[in-house]
């Protein structure tokens, strides 16, 4: 293949990249999406419920990003949601306090929690966020307002193969 310039000149142009040059490149992408609202009182940490995602790595080698992102809220004034990542059983990001921005309970934020893992294998892995009420005596919500249930949001976990 050949790049005409603009005075017609030609110049050749690389048709192809190595195939030594691979890495970093996506391989798979996979993506729960959360539409509807769920809650947690729970001062002890519990699975967000439809909040995790399943990826089987082509290579031991190749690394995992996760990419999250909540609507949080709660019942309480001035205090955090803890949210951690799990791989399987495994915390790899404990914790992430995702503190509210306000402190009054009509509002909602998005918080992102970001990580990029290495598994190190090539079966069926499992992420999945598990978060808490710092109080134990409020309640956390996710996809709504603390003071209103119907206004929801969506929360999304995304895994990406990301080859080695």
């Amino acid at each position: 293949m050949a790049i005409i310039k603009p005075n017609n000149n030609t110049i050749s142009a690389i048709t192809a990249l190595p195939a030594s040059i691979t890495t970093g490149k996506v391989l798979q992408v996979k993506s729960t999406v959360k539409t509807d609202a769920t809650s947690t009182t729970s001062s002890s940490y519990a699975d967000i419920t439809g909040m995790s995602v399943a990826i089987t790595p082509t290579s031991s080698s190749n690394k995992i990003l996760i990419l999250t992102n909540l609507g949080l809220s709660g019942s309480d004034t001035g205090r955090s949601d803890k949210v951690r990542l799990l791989r399987g059983s495994t915390a790899i990001v404990d914790p992430a306090n995702l503190f509210r921005l306000a402190s009054v309970n009509s509002v909602m934020y998005n918080a992102s929690l970001n990580f990029l893992d290495s598994p190190n294998t090539t079966s069926a892995t499992t992420y999945k966020l598990q978060w808490l009420n710092e109080s134990g005596s409020g309640t956390s919500y996710l996809n709504r307002r603390g003071n209103d249930g119907t206004i929801f949001t969506t929360s999304i976990i995304t895994v990406l193969e990301i080859a080695a």
